[in-house]
């Protein structure tokens, strides 16, 4: 029981029972007094903060939501500006859209793996991705990295944006009878998005690396994304 006023020359105070609130006064009770433990429209705070809830919001709100924060990181990534949105904001979500993706469009045909001649099966581009992400991961942790494990992954799925934006291009000109010339667009795109999607990972996980060891936690990176971009450049079925 607390006590609620001491200045008034009466013994005021509550007691509480059952998830009820009793007040007595001289030990007769007066009106209950019952509340929920709900906040106010008015007074709900924004997204990441202590006292935000999506409980009882509708499921195409917070659906809605989610999209939108995912493609404010594929912008950021696009557009390197904020640096900081990746790590602070983290989430899997892109990076699970951008590797599903590339693994339905890069499996091989069921008519190419006859013959021999089929590109990586589904779980093998899946496995590539995670497992390689894994890695990276664990070798910057292991430098002294000083981003989370689930950080460093955002990033490394968000920054294959670029790549994967590339092989819907390549994907297109495949539609064409193929020539040298191409081919060479092809490999200019190839190695534009693998440049493009390392330098943005190294944006956002530079300055989680100790001083001396950059390079050493860049060079898993620069294979991880080489062996993306030669997927897309050798996907031709």
């Amino acid at each position: 029981m607390d006590f609620l006023n001491t200045n008034t020359g009466q013994n005021v105070f509550n007691s509480q029972n059952g998830g009820h609130t009793a007040v007595f006064i001289d030990d007769r009770p007066i009106d209950n007094v019952e509340g929920r433990m709900t906040v106010s429209g008015s007074l709900r705070q924004n997204l990441g903060d202590p006292g935000f809830n999506t409980l009882d919001e509708p499921i195409k709100t917070t659906i809605m939501r989610d999209l939108k924060a995912v493609g404010m990181k594929f912008k950021h990534v696009l557009y390197l500006k904020e640096k900081n949105t990746l790590l602070k904001e983290w989430d899997l979500w892109g990076p699970l859209m951008l590797c599903t993706f590339m693994a339905m469009v890069l499996q091989a045909s069921p008519d190419s793996m006859q013959i021999g001649d089929g590109g990586p099966e589904f779980a093998e581009v899946f496995v590539i991705i995670w497992i390689g992400s894994v890695i990276i991961t664990l070798n910057s942790k292991l430098l002294g990295g000083t981003i989370s494990f689930f950080q460093s992954v955002c990033v490394l799925g968000y920054c294959l944006l670029p790549i994967v934006i590339a092989l819907i291009v390549c994907r297109f000109i495949l539609i064409f009878e193929q020539t040298n010339f191409l081919f060479f667009i092809r490999f200019a795109i190839s190695i534009g998005s693998f440049l493009w999607a390392t330098y943005a990972s190294v944006v956002f996980l530079g300055d989680s690396q100790p001083q001396g060891k950059k390079a050493l936690a860049v060079y898993p990176i620069f294979l991880f994304y080489f062996i993306m971009s030669w997927l897309v450049l050798s996907h031709t079925v």
